[in-house]
C-alpha cells in the first residue's frame, strides 16, 4: 500500500471511530440527564410525599456514577480520535504537497548569520523543518533543529540513518507516540523540569527521615492511648513540640523542594507515558537500543521510576485534604514526603535529564522516520571519507513536489570540484543550489535524501545566495556578499572541508572586477579543499573554466519562447548558455525595449 493509501486508510478508520464515539458520548449524555430527572422524582416521592424509603435512591444514583465513568473514558477516547483524524490529515497534506504553512515553522531558530540556515529554507514557513518537524517537545524540536544546523560524524549520521530505517515502518509506534505527544505539546516544562532535576542536592541529614517517621509513630500511638485512657496528655505534648521544632527547623528546605515539584513532576508523569510505550518496543538498531538502553537502570525501567515519584506526589497533593491537615502536624506529612521527593531527585534527577534527552533523540529521529516513509522514492546517502567526493543521480529539490520536481545529475569526482552554472532567469540555476544545499544538510543529519542515490564526502555546507543591502546598517549588497564570503573561508580553518554554493557572484559589482574576483575567491576556495557551485549571468566568469583546467566545468539550463510564453525544462546541461531571455520577458510583461 502506498504511503498515500495507508494514511487515508487509517483516516477513514479514525473517522468512523470518531464517530461511534461522538454517538455514544451523545447517548450517555441523554442517559444521565434521563437518570438524573428520574433521580430528583424519586428524591420528591421520598423526602416530598413520603412514598417509599430513601433506600431506592442509591440505584439511579449509582447508574449515574458508572456513566460517569464510563462517559470519561468515551471523552478519552475521542480526544484521540480528533487527535489521529488531525495527525492523518496533515500527512495526507504533506503527501499531496498542501503542507506549507500548516506545520510547526521553526521560526525560533531563525539565524541570519548561520552559514546556510537562511539562504537554504531551513525554517520559516514552506521550510525543510516544517516538512520534517514531527516532534511534540520542545527538546525534540531543539534537536531536530540542532541537527539540520551541523553535520554530525560520519559514525552518528550512520546510526541515525539506520535507526530511522528500523522506525519508518513502525507506523503504529509513531502514531501512538505523536497522539500522546499532544499532552506533552501542551503541559511539559522541559526548562523547569531539567533545572529541578539537575538541580544541586539539598542538605537532609540521613537520621531526620528515622526521625520524622519515629516521631510520627510515637505520635499516633501517643495519641491512641491517650483515648485508650493508657497515657496522661502531656506525652503528646511533648511529642507535639517535638513535631513542630523538627517543622520550624525544616521549614526553608521543606519549602525549596514543594516550590518547583508540582510542575516537574506532573512533566515526568507525562513523559512516563511515552517512556513506557518506548520500553516496551524491541530495536534491532545501535542507536536505538542504547536508547532503550538509558531508560533501564539497575533493571528497573525509567516509566517505574517516575511512578515511585507519582506515588509520593499524590500523597503530598493529599495534604490540603481537611482530615489530613488536622492529623499533618502529628505525621510529619510533608516533611516526610518533601525529604523522600528529595532522596528520589538525588537518585533518579541527572538520569531524568538523560530520559528527556532520549524522548528528544526519539522525536528527531520519528521525524525522519515519517518523512522517510512519506517519500518512498527518497534514499538513504553512502556517507564517506572522502574529501572531495559528492554524486548523485535524480536529485531533486526536497521541498518541491517530487512529482513535478525535474531530476538532475550532479557529480564531483576526477578531480572536478567547481561547477559554473549559466542559464537565463527563472530557469532553474538557484534551485539546483538549494537541492545540492538542502540534500547534503539532510544527509549528515542522518535522513533520508531527495535522490535515487547520493554519495558524498564529510562536508560543511556554506551559502551566499539571499544577500541584501542594509540601511540599518549602512552596508550595500557588494560588502554584505564579500562579508559573507570572508565567513566560508573562516569556515575552512575547521577542517572539514567545504560546499560553496554561491549564487550570482559578485554581482553587486562592474563585469571587469567581477570577473577577477571571483577567479581569486574560487581559485583560493579551490586550494583549500572546497567543492561547490556558482552561478552567473555574466559569461565571462565562464572563463574560469580555461583558467582552472580540469578542476572546473560549465554547465547551463537552458530555456525557448513558444507563442509568447516562455519555457524551461530545468534539466543540466554541459557547457555555457547561448541565450538569455531577459529582453524577451521585458516584452512579454510590456517593456518597450
Amino acid at each position: 500500500m502506498s504511503p498515500l493509501d495507508e494514511y487515508r486508510s487509517r483516516l477513514n478508520r479514525w473517522r468512523e471511530q470518531h464517530a461511534v464515539l461522538q454517538r455514544r458520548f451523545i447517548l450517555i449524555g441523554n442517559w444521565r440527564l434521563i437518570l438524573g430527572v428520574a433521580e430528583a422524582i424519586l428524591a420528591w416521592l421520598v423526602f416530598g410525599e413520603d412514598f417509599f424509603s430513601a433506600w431506592p435512591l442509591l440505584i439511579p444514583l449509582a447508574a449515574f456514577l458508572v456513566l460517569v465513568i464510563w462517559h470519561l473514558g468515551v471523552i478519552r477516547r475521542r480526544t484521540f480520535a480528533e487527535r489521529a483524524v488531525r495527525y492523518y490529515e496533515r500527512g495526507i497534506a504533506r503527501l499531496e504537497d498542501r503542507w506549507p504553512g500548516i506545520g510547526n515553522t521553526g521560526d525560533r531558530f531563525r539565524d541570519p548569520d548561520h552559514p546556510y540556515a537562511e539562504d537554504l529554507d531551513l525554517f520559516g514557513k514552506g521550510s525543510l523543518f516544517e516538512l520534517a518537524a514531527a516532534a511534540r517537545t520542545k527538546a525534540g524540536e531543539d534537536t531536530l533543529a540542532s541537527w539540520l544546523l551541523a553535520p554530525a560524524t560520519r559514525d552518528e549520521a550512520n546510526a541515525r540513518q539506520q535507526a530511522v530505517g528500523e522506525l519508518r515502518l513502525r507506523l503504529d509506534l509513531r502514531e501512538e507516540l505523536a497522539l500522546l505527544g499532544e499532552d506533552i505539546c501542551a503541559e511539559l516544562d522541559v526548562e523547569a523540569t531539567e533545572h529541578w532535576a539537575a538541580g544541586p542536592p539539598l542538605a537532609f541529614h540521613p537520621l531526620l527521615r528515622g526521625l520524622a517517621l519515629l516521631l510520627s509513630i510515637a505520635g499516633i500511638a501517643a495519641i491512641v492511648a491517650f483515648f485508650a485512657h493508657l497515657l496522661p496528655l502531656w506525652p503528646i505534648l511533648i511529642i507535639l513540640a517535638l513535631d513542630f521544632t523538627l517543622i520550624f527547623y525544616l521549614r526553608a528546605r521543606i519549602a525549596r523542594v514543594t516550590q518547583i515539584i508540582d510542575t516537574a513532576a506532573q512533566s515526568l508523569r507525562i513523559i512516563s507515558l511515552m517512556l513506557g510505550r518506548i520500553e516496551r518496543e524491541r530495536f534491532e538498531s545501535p542507536k536505538l537500543q542504547r536508547l532503550c538502553a538509558a531508560l533501564q537502570v539497575e533493571g528497573i525501567p525509567a516509566s517505574k521510576r517516575i511512578a515511585h515519584l507519582g506515588h509520593w506526589m499524590d500523597w503530598l497533593d493529599s495534604s490540603d485534604h481537611i482530615f489530613v491537615r488536622v492529623i499533618r502536624p502529628v505525621l510529619l506529612w510533608r516533611e516526610q514526603i518533601a525529604m523522600a521527593v528529595e532522596a528520589w531527585r538525588q537518585r533518579n534527577g541527572r538520569l531524568a535529564v538523560e530520559w528527556m534527552k532520549c524522548i528528544a533523540e526519539f522525536e528527531a529521529l520519528s521525524s525522519f522516520a515519517s518523512l522517510a516513509f512519506e517519500r518512498p522514492g527518497w534514499c538513504f546517502p553512502v556517507l564517506e571519507n572522502l574529501r572531495s567526493c559528492w554524486t548523485a543521480e535524480a536529485l531533486q529539490h526536497p521541498l518541491l513536489s517530487p512529482v513535478t520536481c525535474v531530476p538532475n545529475d550532479v557529480a564531483f569526482c576526477d578531480g572536478l570540484q567547481l561547477l559554473i552554472v549559466s542559464g537565463s532567469n527563472m530557469s532553474g540555476k538557484s534551485t539546483l543550489l538549494r537541492s545540492i544545499g538542502l540534500n547534503t544538510v539532510l544527509a549528515w543529519a542522518g535522513a533520508p535524501v531527495a535522490a535515487r542515490s547520493l554519495k558524498t564526502g564529510c562536508f560543511q555546507v556554506a551559502t551566499s545566495m539571499r544577500v541584501v543591502d542594509s540601511l540599518q546598517d549602512k552596508r550595500s549588497r557588494f560588502y554584505a556578499e564579500i562579508t559573507r564570503i570572508r565567513r566560508i573561508f573562516e569556515l575552512l580553518k575547521n577542517g572539514r572541508p567545504v560546499l560553496f554554493l554561491l549564487d550570482e557572484l559578485l554581482s553587486g559589482t562592474n563585469s571587469h572586477d567581477r570577473l577577477l574576483g571571483a577567479t581569486g575567491i574560487v581559485r583560493n576556495l579551490i586550494q583549500s579543499g572546497a567543492i561547490g557551485l556558482i552561478t552567473t549571468h555574466d559569461l565571462a566568469l565562464a572563463d574560469i573554466e580555461r583558467d582552472l583546467g580540469s578542476q572546473a566545468r560549465n554547465v547551463h539550463f537552458d530555456d525557448r519562447f513558444v507563442d509568447g510564453r516562455i519555457e524551461f525544462d530545468y534539466k543540466l546541461k554541459p557547457g555555457i548558455v547561448r541565450r538569455s531571455n531577459a529582453i524577451e520577458l521585458m516584452r512579454a510583461v510590456g517593456l518597450q525595449v
